[in-house]
C-alpha cells in the first residue's frame, strides 16, 4: 500500500494541520453532513491529545493516520470517524459515553468492536483457569462484533498496520511481541478476508522485526539492483502493450511491487538465494473480460516459453478467499524468468481490498453486505460451536480461530456439491462432525470419491466425501486417542468429549468422589472439605470437582497439592522439629548427610528430583521428615523468603546405590521418527523411560519424560545427545 507523501505527524505536531487541505490531500468528497461529523471528530480528539501507550506519538496524529489508511478501502464516513477517534480511545482519553454523546450508538460499537478484538492477545498470553470463562467470553464479543459489522476487522488492521509503521522506537520485547501477533493472527486474517493490500504491508512489517538481519540483506539486494530491474521491466510493458494491441485486447499492463516477506518465505522454501528468485521481475496485466484473461495468456505464452511447473489458474479454481487470477511464469527477453500475473479489474479490486471491494456505504444506513457474508461465514461457523459447548476452554477456542484464519485448510464436497471448509489434516470424522454433530456421532465408515477408506484417512482439496452411518448416537472413545489418527480437529475432539461427558456424567461424579477419597486417604488428608477444596480451585461445586477429577480434566496431583495447602493454613504456626527416621532400608538413591543431626526421615523432592552431584538443601516439613530439593527449586527460593527456619544444610555421602528420576522437557520441530529417535538415544544409554506425554502447537511438539538414569554423569550425556537429534530446539530438566 502506498504511503502519503505528506507525513501527518509533522504538520500535527507543528500545529499547521488544515482539516480542508487533509481531506484535498487524502481525494475525500463528502457531503456536509459527513464532512461535519468527521470535523467533530477530529476537534474532539484533538482537544483530547495525548501520547499513545506503544508508538509514543500524538492520539490525533495516529488517528488521521488511520483513516488515511481506510480511504483505500472506500470506507464510508462513520468508518472514518471511528478510525480518527479509536486512538483517543485505546489512550482511555475518551469513552463509550462520550462517543455515545457526540456521534450516537454506530460509531461507539464500531470503536468498542476494534477495541474488543484485544482479546486476542490475552488468549494468547493466557494463564490459568480462573480466567478462562472469562477469556472464552471476550473471544466471543469479538467475534460477535467482527460478524455484526465487518468494518470492525478492517479498523483493526488498519489499527494494526499504523502501529507497526510507528514502533522502531519501542523496546525489542514490545517489538516482537507485535510482530509474531501480527504474523500469526492479523495477516492470516487479512488474507482470509480477501484484503491484500494489508495483507501483504502486515507481514512485511512483521518480518521486519522478527528477521531485522533476512529483511535488511534482501530489501539491500532490491535496492542494489533496483535501475536495471525497473529499466528491464518499463521494456517488458512496452512489448506486451503492442502485442495486445495487436491482438485488440486492452489490457493495462504495470510492473508489480515485489514483497520482502514473499521473497524471503520462497527463498527459503525452494532453499535457493536471492539471485536465483525468478518473480523479483514481474508484471501484471489487467483485462476488462474473463475471456481477455485466457487470450492474454494466449499472446504471453505465443511470446515467450513457459514454465509448466510454474502456472496457476485461481479463476478456475478460485483461492479459499476468493482470489482470482491467472499466475505463470516465462523465460522473457534476455532469457531472464518473468512472473506475470493476469486478471480483470475486478478481480483485482477484489484482491486488493477484500470484503471492502463488496461493501456499498450509504450514509445514516446500515452496512450492505454484497458478497461479504461467504468471506465471514468461517466465523458464524465458529460462534455457533462455541454457542453449542458450554463448558470450551479459551486455549480450544483460540486454536480453532488461529486455525480457521491459517491458510493450512483443505477444501472437500459433500455428494451434493456442497464445499466443507476443514483444517489439513481432517479425517472423514473431521468431515462429519463439521457436516452435524448428530452425523458424527452416527458415523461409522466413509467413501472417498466412491471408495471405501479408513477413517483414519486424511482428505485432501477436492475429495468427494460421504458418510456412512448407523441409528443409535455413540461415537468411539478410541476416537479421542490422539495417536490414533481419528481426529484432526480440536472441534471434533470438544464435539466427542462432550458427549460422553454428558453420557457418564453420573459415572464420572462417582469415580471421581472414590478416586479422590482414596487419594486423600492415602495422603492423610482424609479431613479435607471437599467443598473449599473445589472452590480453591476455582470450581463451582463439589460435583464439578468430582466430575472434572473423573474425566481426567483434572489431575489428582494438581487437586492434592491443593488439599495439602488447605489443611497447612488450617494449622497453628509452631515450632517445626524434625522426625527421627526410623531404621529401614532406603529405598532411594545415595546416602545423604543433614548437618549436625542424627539419623532422619528424608526423601527426595518430586518438584525437582534432586540427583546425586547436586547442590541440595532440606526442607523440614510435618509428619513426613526432610524433603530435599535442589538448591535452585523455585520452593527453596519461596521458603528463604517465607519459611527460612525450616531449611537445613545436607549434602550427599557416597555414591548413588539405584537408578534415579529426573523429568526432561524436550521441545523440537514436529516430524516423523521424533520419538523414535528420542528412544533410540534413551536405549543406547541404558535410560528407561517411566513416563511421557506430548503436546503439539503447530508444528511445534513439546515431549515431557521421566526417566531413570544410574549416575549423575548420565543426565549431562544423555541431554547433549538429545539436543544433536535433528530439529530438536530444547532439552531441559523440568523447571520446578
Amino acid at each position: 500500500m502506498k504511503r502519503k507523501e505528506h507525513d501527518i505527524f509533522e504538520i500535527v505536531e507543528s500545529s499547521q494541520f488544515d482539516f480542508e487541505q487533509w481531506l484535498t490531500l487524502n481525494h475525500l468528497s463528502l457531503p456536509d453532513k459527513g464532512k461535519k461529523k468527521l470535523k467533530k471528530a477530529v476537534d474532539l480528539a484533538d482537544k483530547n491529545a495525548s501520547i499513545t501507550p506503544v508508538i509514543r506519538l500524538n492520539t490525533l496524529a495516529a488517528g488521521l493516520e488511520l483513516a488515511e489508511v481506510l480511504t483505500h478501502f472506500n470506507a464510508d464516513n462513520d468508518t472514518l470517524t471511528a478510525a480518527t477517534l479509536l486512538p483517543a480511545v485505546i489512550s482511555e482519553q475518551l469513552d463509550d459515553e462520550v462517543l455515545n454523546k457526540h456521534f450516537g450508538k454506530g460509531i461507539a460499537e464500531l470503536v468498542r468492536g476494534a477495541g474488543q478484538m484485544e482479546a486476542m492477545r490475552s488468549l494468547q498470553q493466557s494463564s490459568g483457569a480462573e480466567n478462562d470463562e472469562h477469556q472464552v467470553e471476550s473471544l466471543r464479543k469479538m467475534l460477535l462484533a467482527m460478524v455484526n459489522d465487518a468494518r470492525v476487522v478492517l479498523l483493526k488492521l488498519a489499527d494494526r498496520v499504523v502501529t507497526l509503521r510507528h514502533i522502531k522506537d519501542a523496546s525489542d520485547e514490545l517489538q516482537y511481541l507485535f510482530a509474531k501477533e501480527t504474523k500469526d493472527i492479523f495477516a492470516p486474517l487479512a488474507n482470509r478476508l480477501g484484503i491484500g493490500q494489508l495483507k501483504w504491508e502486515l507481514e512485511d512489517l512483521a518480518f521486519r522485526y522478527l528477521e531485522p538481519g533476512a529483511y535488511k540483506k534482501i530489501a539491500k539486494s532490491l535496492r542494489e539492483k533496483r535501475v536495471a530491474r525497473e529499466q528491464y521491466i518499463v521494456d517488458v510493458i512496452d512489448l506486451l502493450n503492442k502485442k495486445l494491441e495487436a491482438e485488440s485486447i486492452r489490457g493495462e499492463v504495470t510492473g508489480r511491487v515485489k514483497h520482502i516477506y514473499s521473497i524471503w518465505k520462497k527463498m527459503t522454501r525452494k532453499k535457493v538465494s536471492f539471485e536465483e528468485i525468478y518473480d523479483v521481475r514481474a508484471v501484471r496485466i489487467l483485462v476488462d473480460k474473463v475471456q481477455d484473461c485466457y487470450a492474454t495468456l494466449g499472446v504471453v505464452h505465443g511470446s515467450w516459453q513457459h514454465i509448466p511447473k510454474e502456472f496457476d489458474d485461481y479463476i478456475a479454481t478460485p483461492k479459499q478467499n476468493g482470489y482470482r487470477s491467472i499466475h505463470t511464469a516465462v523465460v522473457g527477453p534476455e532469457g531472464k524468468v518473468l512472473e506475470i500475473q493476469i486478471r480483470t479489474h475486478q478481480m483485482h479490486e477484489e484482491a486488493e481490498k477484500g470484503i471492502a471491494a463488496h461493501w456499498a456505504y450509504k450514509e445514516g444506513a446500515n452496512l450492505a453486505k454484497v458478497g461479504v457474508d461467504e468471506k465471514i461465514a468461517w466465523m458464524r461457523q465458529l460462534l455457533e460451536w462455541q454457542s453449542e459447548l458450554a463448558d470450551i476452554s479459551a486455549d480450544d477456542l483460540m486454536h480453532e480461530f488461529q486455525t480457521s484464519v491459517s491458510d493450512d485448510r483443505i477444501f472437500v464436497f459433500t455428494p451434493q456439491g456442497k464445499v466443507i471448509d476443514l483444517p489439513s489434516g481432517s479425517t472423514p470424522i473431521d468431515f462429519a462432525y463439521r457436516i452435524h454433530t448428530s452425523v458424527g456421532h452416527r458415523c461409522i465408515g466413509a467413501k472417498v470419491k466412491g471408495r471405501i477408506v479408513p477413517l483414519t484417512h486424511q482428505l485432501e482439496t477436492g475429495d468427494v466425501v460421504e458418510i456412512m452411518t448407523k441409528k443409535e448416537e455413540l461415537p468411539s472413545r478410541d476416537w479421542l486417542i490422539s495417536y490414533n489418527g481419528y481426529i484432526g480437529s480440536s472441534r471434533t475432539r470438544s464435539k466427542i468429549n462432550q458427549f460422553f461427558n454428558k453420557l457418564d456424567r453420573e459415572d464420572n461424579v462417582n469415580e471421581g468422589r472414590i478416586l479422590l477419597e482414596r487419594e486423600l486417604s492415602r495422603n492423610e488428608l482424609s479431613d479435607v472439605d471437599h467443598r473449599e477444596l473445589a472452590q480453591r480451585l476455582h470450581l463451582a461445586s463439589q460435583q464439578e470437582l468430582y466430575i472434572k477429577i473423573g474425566t481426567g480434566d483434572l489431575g489428582i496431583m494438581q487437586v492434592l497439592n491443593r488439599a495439602k495447602e488447605q489443611k497447612e493454613d488450617k494449622k497453628p504456626k509452631e515450632d517445626i522439629k524434625p522426625v527421627l527416621r526410623k531404621k529401614s532400608k532406603r529405598k532411594s538413591m545415595g546416602d545423604i548427610s543433614v548437618s549436625g543431626v542424627g539419623d532422619l526421615l528424608t526423601q527426595i523432592g518430586k518438584c525437582c528430583k534432586p540427583v546425586p552431584g547436586e547442590a541440595i538443601v532440606g526442607y523440614i516439613t510435618r509428619g513426613r521428615g526432610i524433603v530435599i530439593h535442589r538448591k535452585n527449586c523455585t520452593h527453596i527460593k519461596k521458603a528463604q523468603q517465607d519459611r527460612p527456619e525450616r531449611l537445613i544444610p545436607v549434602s550427599w555421602e557416597g555414591e548413588a546405590s539405584n537408578a534415579y528420576a529426573v523429568d526432561l522437557r524436550i521441545v523440537a520441530l514436529d516430524r516423523k521418527s521424533l520419538l523414535k529417535d528420542v528412544t533410540t538415544v534413551l536405549a543406547n544409554e541404558h535410560a528407561s523411560i517411566t513416563d511421557l506425554s506430548t503436546r503439539r502447537d503447530n508444528e511445534q511438539v513439546e515431549l515431557w519424560l521421566e526417566v531413570e538414569l544410574g549416575q549423575v554423569d548420565d543426565l549431562n550425556r544423555v541431554m547433549t545427545l538429545l539436543k544433536q537429534l535433528p530439529n530438536v530446539f530444547s532439552v531441559n530438566r523440568r523447571a520446578s
